[in-house]
């Protein structure tokens, strides 16, 4: 049992991981010494959430420190009814250099006592309340035998899924994430024919102090990891462009893309998985975005053999989109917070051939001259500087370009890429800089390295 632990991960995992952080090429820039602490760093700060919650603002609707203003007012209104305290006061920030980003600075890991009542809740759940989330009924795995609604309890991660449903209590590993008052008895919980929904213990008393934003300015205030806003300024969108999002769910670069274009010109949303696809259009109506078209279909077969075709969906002749993302589907390692990651290590190297079978089609539907972005929220070389190395040299068309913004650290050693290939490179690497003792520092040098793990690699199309 934690409260700062690392994550936890397959043996298998780990090594492999390992092996990447301590590969030749970094032992020979850095030294062993200055690797492993890299790579203890990242395993711990998996574990918590980044210093700041990023929120893009939707500024293709309403300026920047209007957003801001209606922002600070409703989370005090929140505070207000949950906090004893007269004066109640919420910090947010303009990003002095990505002009729709607001953050906020999250408190922690702050000195909470743990109780003896417990509830258990599954590692995802637990991740969501590291991020300001309640517990919602079904994230809830044990609980004391005679809970009532208005217990004050200690919330617990499940950190290697070993919990069952339904007990008691429960002795394995797990991390802590902070106390809240039950809202619900325990039969309410697990002893009902109908499955119980809603929130199930309310958080007073979070390791990690940050705003819950459920149903806060749906339309203004989109929350989204800082690097995941990042990937629509690097691709640059203009007003009138054709642009294909290629595995669009669900949706939150897709819409910031088509808000950048400010709403003129037309963003095609691809998603193969049927149940995401009203999500992606869900955000779009949300935010008044009329440019984006969404189709359930499979990407890596997006591209037809009939340059001719006079239908409007996918497939799509070559040469048919003026700039291309490729958020690639990815083994997510760097996911903050992440306490647990039950993959093997099979399941990890899976995700390397299909992100190759999306990048052929990718760079079928370019037009010469345009702009390909290939992204993933992923730590490991394979999906990230060995995808650069492997296209580079599988299509000699293309070329990498300078990302504008450019706030995160260069590519990581080990690929074989040039020095001058890796600046061009944008990894997002909090274990270079993280601090779980919160020492300060100026922003933005804090919030742009106390991300998620994040890549971004930018190519143009000779």
């Amino acid at each position: 049992m934690s409260s700062s632990p690392r994550i936890s991960l397959r043996p298998e995992v780990t090594d492999y991981l390992k092996n990447v952080f301590l590969n030749k090429e970094v032992l020979a820039a850095v030294g062993h010494q200055e690797a492993e602490s890299r790579f203890q760093r990242l395993l711990t700060c998996l574990s918590h959430p980044p210093s700041y919650t990023c929120v893009r603002a939707s500024t293709h609707l309403a300026p920047l420190e209007e957003i801001r203003q209606k922002l600070g007012e409703e989370l005090k209104k929140q505070q207000m009814c949950t906090s004893s305290e007269k004066e109640v006061s919420v910090q947010i920030l303009p990003h002095p250099r990505i002009p729709d980003v607001l953050l906020l600075p999250v408190d922690g890991p702050r000195p909470v006592e743990q109780l003896s009542s417990e509830v258990v809740v599954g590692a995802q759940c637990g991740s969501a309340v590291l991020r300001g989330a309640n517990v919602f009924v079904p994230g809830i795995l044990a609980s004391p035998k005679f809970m009532k609604a208005g217990d004050v309890v200690s919330v617990f991660s499940d950190l290697e899924g070993r919990c069952t449903r339904g007990a008691t209590s429960f002795q394995g590993m797990r991390g802590f994430v902070g106390n809240g008052v039950a809202q619900i008895d325990r039969s309410g919980i697990f002893c009902t024919d109908v499955a119980a929904k809603g929130v199930g213990v309310r958080m007073v008393e979070p390791l990690y102090q940050s705003p819950s934003f459920d149903g806060v300015l749906p339309n203004l205030a989109f929350l989204q990891n800082l690097p995941s806003v990042v990937v629509g300024h690097v691709l640059g969108p203009l007003p009138g462009e054709r642009i294909l999002d290629m595995c669009a769910a669900p949706g939150g670069k897709t819409c910031h893309i088509a808000a950048l274009m400010r709403d003129q010109g037309e963003v095609v949303a691809l998603e193969k998985i049927k149940n995401k696809i009203d999500r992606i259009r869900q955000n779009a109506k949300m935010l008044q975005l009329n440019s984006v078209k969404v189709y359930c279909f499979n990407s890596t077969k997006a591209v037809s053999s009939n340059s001719a075709q006079e239908h409007e969906g996918p497939p799509f002749p070559a040469e048919s989109f003026d700039r291309v993302l490729l958020d690639a589907p990815c083994s997510g390692l760097g996911q903050r917070p992440s306490m647990s990651c039950t993959w093997s290590l099979k399941e990890l190297c899976s995700y390397q051939p299909l992100q190759r079978k999306l990048f052929h089609a990718a760079v079928q539907l370019l037009k010469k001259g345009g702009v390909l972005v290939y992204s993933t929220c992923t730590v490991t070389l394979a999906e990230n500087e060995e995808q650069v190395a492997w296209a580079l040299e599988t299509f000699p068309c293309l070329t990498l370009q300078p990302q504008e913004p450019h706030i995160g650290s260069e590519g990581m050693l080990g690929a074989g890429l040039s020095p001058e290939q890796l600046r061009l490179l944008q990894r997002f690497s909090p274990e270079l800089t993280w601090d779980q003792t919160g020492a300060a520092a100026p922003l933005p040098y804090r919030a742009d390295r106390d991300t998620i793990g994040f890549f971004i690699a930018k190519f143009l199309k000779k």
